[in-house]
Order: C-alpha cells, then structure tokens, then sequence
C-alpha cells in the first residue's frame, strides 16, 4: 500500500501535484517556483514574496488582506525562501479548513485558489511599479532579516563556512540576498522582475487535502494560468575544490566558540548510493546516538553540541559544533577520528539499525504535515527525478555496511571554519 499517492498534471505553464488524503481537516495550497540562484538577482527574489504577501490590487493593505482570511475560518498564507543546491525557491502556502467539516456549505477550496490567484496574478501596482510604500516597508524589514543571521552566531557561523567553502559557487550566496543591494531596489525594477520570474521560473502547485481530484484541476486550470515555458535547469555544478583544507578563523567577542566543518560528499539525490549517505550521516552525526554527539560531547565533554547534517542538492555535508575556545584542536582531531572510524567500518549492527529505525520515523512524522509532506516530494522537483516515498523507504531500510564504507570514502574535508573570542589568541 502506498505511503502518499501524488498525482501529476501539466497545466498551462505549471505542474498541479494533487495529494488526496483523509489525514487532515483542512486543505493546503503550495505554490513553488524554481530558479537558479544567481547574485544580479538573489536579493530581488528574496524580497519579491515578502511584497506580494504584503498586499495585492483587491487586498491594498496588509490588515485586509489578514482580515480576509479571517473571514476564510481563519486560513493562514505565508511565505518562505529556501536554497536547494544552486536553485532559489519561493513558497506560497495557504491552509484552509476544509468545508465538509463545517455546517457552512460556502466553497473554501475554491476561495483559496481564488486568493491565491489574486495574490499571484493580481499584485498591488500603480502603473508599472508595485505600491512604493509597501516595497519600502519590506526593504526595511529585509535588511533586518539579513542583519539577524549576523547576531544568531550559530547560523552565521554556517553562512560563513559555505561562503568560504563554495567562494565562486552560487551556492554561496544567502537565501535572503545582500544587505549591500537592498537599496537599490525599486518598486519599477522590482515589478519588472516579478513579471520575469512568471514568465521563466519552473512552477508547481502542491494540492494535500480531502479533494475531488476534477474539481482541483478545474479550480486551477481557470484561475492559474500561465505562459509555457522550460525552465532553465543546471548543467554540470562547477565546484572550486581546494587541493588543502581551507582552515578559517574569525574572532568576534563570542564566549562560546562555533566550529563548522564542509565535507564534499559526492553524492547527490538521486544517485544511487543517495540512501547509503542518508544512512551514514544518521550513524555519524544526525542523531543523539551518533558518534560525533555521543564522543565529542558525551565522551570528552568538549561540545555544547556536535551534529552532523547533509545538503542532498549540492552535495555537501556539514558538521557543527559550539565548544570552548582552548578545545579548538582536540575537537577537529575527534571529529576527523569520527569519519576515519566510519571509513574503516567500524560501527555496529545495531547502530545501523537504530539509525535506519529513527531516519524512517523522521520521514513519517515529517509527512504528517501538509507542508512536510510537499517538501519531501519537492525533492524530486528539483532533482528532475522520481523517487516515490515507498521506494526512498525500502532502500534506505535495504542499505547494507559495505555501501555506508564505499560513502565514508567518498567523502572530503574540504573547509574548517571556526568562530573564535577576541581572548582566543592570548
């Protein structure tokens, strides 16, 4: 029996993935777009979403376009922003009850297709510009967004590491943009990037809910409709691979220091031995029974935390670690003891076990959600594949102790970056 049953139509200028299910009360709307992370345009994409959710030519304001949906049994519509490997998406998410549950026979799904619709197809502009006010309050509120990743120094500190490690790669720019170029951004070359984005990003929309499957398509082929296109898909990652570790430390008055180390992993989703480096990384780093949490913290008590994570579209592996300054070089040797350790086989059955156990109940308590769900599933998207959520679970589960050795090999440091105290050095 399938885990999560999607079906994909083409429609006029999108895909319409449709996810029947029982699980929840209320219906969801996704809407993503795709586009390759480039500098000319990553801080105007990071604000585009930020001004449309703001208002639109129906809803001028902020405060009605939340009263709206208000009106709506309190539906909420956000935005988000992420990077996969060298791809920028934007979200638009709408959640709203589901009528069948409520005496009120108005048609709830079809309203949130409508103000999807308004708020995509329908933005608040004058002439050839959006609303000056509303771009200006968002550009304020972006630099803020960017200048908060400087004052949280656990993020900052992983901004940092990819910086360095991918310096010359379009990973390397941030998913918010750059303070530096907010400023020049203007309600008219902000419109006329929203109108580029429609015309050339890769666009789907995500439907999770209790839904008539004709009723769906009829929903978005009239109210979503755009100009054909193909979407401009990556070629060959070209990756500024240093022949040396690239050791970087920075001082700032920080009491706890950050270690961020980047491992090229060489592997990415899709590839076949994908579920073998899933399986390792659990084994290594991404769980409370890994080697780096239980001997870099547990064990020498050096970390206030040790952890592993994987960045499955660009191939990156990296690992974080919030330790005191003097502890610097014993907790690079034990992490780099960690990898050998993992390269030479030497872990457990039952620690493969347990690891295989805890990643599946990850993935199935990540799809209890809507929006967990929809991401898990964006994963093929973007990998231009098809991996349903019954094979990824099958071959993770079939994934044996010479495929996790043969990844461990695979795998290079390439960047250590540490965050030290202005007291480091004295």
């Amino acid at each position: 029996m399938a885990t999560v049953t999607e079906k994909i139509t083409p429609l006029k200028g999108y895909n319409l993935h449709i996810i029947p299910t029982e699980k929840y009360k209320t219906n969801t709307l996704i809407w993503k777009m795709k586009a390759p992370l480039t500098k000319q345009d990553v801080t105007k994409r990071a604000l585009l979403p930020q001004v449309l959710q703001s208002s639109s030519a129906k809803y001028p304001t902020t405060t009605a376009l939340r009263s709206y949906l208000d009106e709506l049994y309190g539906a909420t519509f956000f935005v988000d922003l992420s990077k996969k490997g060298e791809y920028h998406i934007m979200s638009f998410s709408i959640e709203i009850a589901n009528e069948k549950f409520l005496s009120d026979p108005s048609p709830l799904l079809k309203k949130g297709f409508e103000l999807l619709a308004e708020i995509l197809t329908n933005p608040n502009i004058k002439g050839n510009a959006f609303d000056q006010d509303t771009v200006g309050k968002e550009k304020r509120t972006q630099k803020q967004r960017i200048q908060s990743v400087f004052d949280d120094k656990m993020r900052y500190s992983n901004v940092r590491l990819i910086q360095e490690m991918c310096n010359g790669e379009p990973y390397a720019l941030e998913v918010n943009g750059d303070s530096a170029e907010v400023e020049a951004i203007t309600a008219e070359n902000l419109y006329e990037y929203y109108k580029s984005a429609f015309l050339n990003d890769e666009m789907d929309l995500f439907i999770i809910g209790d839904v008539n499957e004709e009723e769906v398509k009829s929903y978005a082929s009239e109210l979503l409709h755009f100009e054909d296109r193909k979407s401009k898909k990556l070629g060959a990652q070209e990756i500024n691979r240093a022949n040396d570790v690239k050791e970087i430390k920075e001082e700032q008055d920080v009491k706890q220091g950050k270690l961020n180390i980047g491992y090229r992993t060489n592997i990415v989703y899709g590839d076949p031995d994908y579920f073998a480096l899933q399986v390792f990384n659990g084994i290594f780093g991404g769980f409370s029974h890994s080697k780096l949490f239980i001997n870099v913290r547990e064990k020498a008590s050096l970390a206030y935390y040790a952890a592993s994570r994987l960045e499955s579209h660009k191939g990156l592996m990296m690992v974080m670690s919030g330790i005191d300054l003097k502890n610097y070089d014993q907790a690079v040797g034990i992490i780099h003891e960690q990898l050998e350790a993992m390269k030479n086989g030497d872990f457990t059955d039952q620690e493969l076990e347990q690891t295989k156990a805890v990643i599946q109940n990850q993935i199935l308590e990540t799809i209890d959600t809507s929006r967990g769900l929809t991401e898990i599933l964006y994963h093929n998207v973007v990998a231009a594949t098809n991996i349903n959520l019954d094979t990824w679970l099958e071959e993770m589960q079939k994934v044996t102790k010479e495929e996790i050795v043969e990844v461990a090999k695979k795998i290079q440091m390439d960047t250590i970056y540490f965050l030290t105290g202005t007291e480091a050095g004295k």
